[in-house]
């Protein structure tokens, strides 16, 4: 009976799936690995806490109750959930408008991002939007995250220095930041630049052993032996210990609109860039997700993260990366990670306090390196000049105009990009192969005749209200520009996955313009949701069931016969 009670509540949270199936032997692995995954998770929580513009202990809230929330509810698993880079920029842009950086207000208004992005990606889940993952197209995604990475790391160059730069625009920050350069505190840029090669030297040739952690407890027993707590360098100073109290947020009504147009380009931000990760390990590993189970779990962590305090959180690829390099079986490392953190919460915090504020920024420079993708920059110019471009485009938009109007902005030029590609597809005139009975491209098989009185016509898209006019101009241009005379029209429908009520409206003015020039309208290979519309607008009464063909070679012998 308990079995049978698990599997089925586990088709609404798998993660306790894990209570029938559970292997004794992964349990090493998954310690092994829950201890790596906070060993990375604990300084990168702290440092991306100061990207968000929240205090230290808030990063670490962040990566506790939502990996245990995804545990249970996500599909996969390896996938990591917590601070990341990309969402903390898009927090930063979405509420320093709103109120003053770091403040109590700042916080408060966090809380309600984190838990209206929750609720968000709940509903998308439920209703199955689960799609969007395949919205923000690859090269989209790499001109954002290099937009994002120059930004990042411009934004973290003065603390990296020892010295102040105001916020205000990727071109206002590097014009203070070299004009400030005589600034630079010395002893404070060495200790950043230190921890900054760590990482990299880690990263290139011991990329299992957790670098930022390192750099986090060299950073503190550098300052603490030399006596260095009154040099002049930044620290993060005092971290509240204890577990964070479940709080709900204090806000003015007028704010929420605001903060829920904010979340919807979170949203689509944090689940596609979890997703792309997601899909990856799992494609790894050999096992399948559910999209739309993930868009509610990452829904679930962001509610859990914003009631404990935390901020909005998403896939973390690094984590997952160690997650799956140390052997991770299931979604217990989540757990056990969640476990290890709660543990520095409450017992280990007091040691943060002479933690140097440039080794945090060491880190998020370094993590930002990552973001760059040039070899895939580099393969977009050689096969697709036009994506390319995109991706540019989305980079300068990022650096100049902001994160968030950039996705717009990224998202709006590929609608326009395939708005445009579809209205105006590839459509072909096939013709037959002698000895076979299959029937291709006369432009592409030299060998591929025409029929006699016959024209076999192939449109490469779905059919619909903004490229039905083009389909039929198209038409009746190839037909009447045929020197010989066309008896019969075939369309081949296997490509037209789609129609709308407009189209089937022009494909009907269409069978009348062609009877008008004696030219008798057939179609073949039509699939079903095409067959119910043209059957319940009535367009397959004016085709004439006789008209109506099973595959092209069908139409062809008819026609022939006839």
């Amino acid at each position: 009976m308990p079995n049978k009670f698990f599997s089925g509540l586990s088709k609404f949270i798998p993660g306790l799936g894990l209570i029938n199936t559970y292997k004794k032997e992964w349990l090493s692995k998954d310690i092994a690995a829950g201890l790596s995954v906070a060993a990375i998770a604990v300084p990168v929580g702290i440092a991306y806490s100061g990207l968000a513009g929240l205090p230290p202990e808030t990063g670490l809230y962040s990566a506790i109750l939502p990996m245990v929330a995804y545990a249970l509810f996500g599909s996969s698993r390896q996938l990591m959930v917590g601070p990341d880079s990309a969402t903390c920029i898009l927090i930063a842009a979405a509420l320093t408008p709103l109120a003053a950086f770091g403040s109590e207000q700042y916080q408060s208004y966090s809380i309600l991002l984190a838990i209206v992005t929750g609720i968000l990606c709940i509903i998308g889940g439920v209703l199955k939007f689960g799609f969007i993952a395949n919205f923000l197209s690859k090269p989209i995604l790499t001109g954002y995250l290099n937009g994002l990475a120059i930004s990042i790391i411009t934004g973290q160059l003065g603390k990296f220095f020892g010295f102040n730069i105001e916020s205000g625009g990727f071109f206002r920050m590097i014009t203070e930041f070299f004009s400030k350069i005589g600034e630079t505190h010395f002893l404070t840029f060495t200790i950043g630049f230190a921890a900054f090669v760590l990482l990299r030297i880690f990263k290139k040739i011991f990329n299992k052993i957790p670098a930022p952690l390192l750099a986090v407890i060299g950073g503190i027993a550098f300052i603490s032996s030399m006596g260095l707590e009154n040099s002049g360098v930044r620290f993060v100073g005092n971290v509240p210990a204890g577990f964070p109290d479940i709080v709900l947020p204090v806000f003015d009504l007028g704010i929420l609109g605001t903060l829920v147009s904010h979340s919807l380009g979170i949203v689509l931000i944090s689940y596609c860039s979890a997703m792309l990760t997601n899909k990856s390990f799992a494609v790894k590993n050999g096992y399948s997700i559910d999209s739309n189970k993930d868009f509610i779990a990452l829904g679930a962590a962001n509610i859990f993260s914003g009631l404990s305090q935390g901020f909005v959180v998403s896939g973390a690829d690094s984590r997952t990366a160690v997650n799956d390099s140390s052997g991770g079986k299931t979604q217990l490392v989540s757990v056990i990670a969640a476990l290890t953190i709660t543990v520095v919460v409450i017992f280990f915090t007091q040691y943060l306090e002479f933690l140097p504020v440039t080794v945090l920024s060491a880190i998020i420079i370094s993590a930002s390196i990552g973001l760059f993708n040039f070899a895939y920059l580099k393969k977009l110019y050689l096969v697709s000049k036009n994506e390319f471009l995109l991706a540019v485009v989305t980079s300068l938009s990022v650096i100049t105009i902001g994160v968030i109007p950039a996705v717009l902005i990224a998202v709006g030029l590929a609608l326009l990009r395939l708005i445009a590609k579809t209205s105006k597809p590839n459509d072909m005139i096939l013709g037959r192969v002698e000895g076979l009975n299959s029937y291709h491209d006369i432009n592409e098989f030299k060998n591929a005749s025409k029929i006699p009185g016959i024209m076999i016509y192939r449109f490469e898209a779905p059919i619909l209200f903004f490229n039905a006019d083009f389909f039929k101009k198209r038409v009746l241009e190839i037909t009447d520009n045929e020197k010989e005379k066309i008896q019969y029209f075939i369309l081949d429908a296997s490509p037209v996955l789609r129609i709308d009520i407009t189209s089937s409206d022009v494909i009907e003015d269409l069978i009348f313009e062609l009877k008008a020039r004696n030219v008798v309208f057939g179609i073949a290979k039509v699939n079903g949701e095409v067959n119910a519309i043209l059957q319940k607008s009535g367009v397959k009464d004016k085709i004439g069931k006789e008209n109506v063909f099973e595959n092209v070679h069908s139409a062809v012998e008819y026609y022939t016969v006839k």
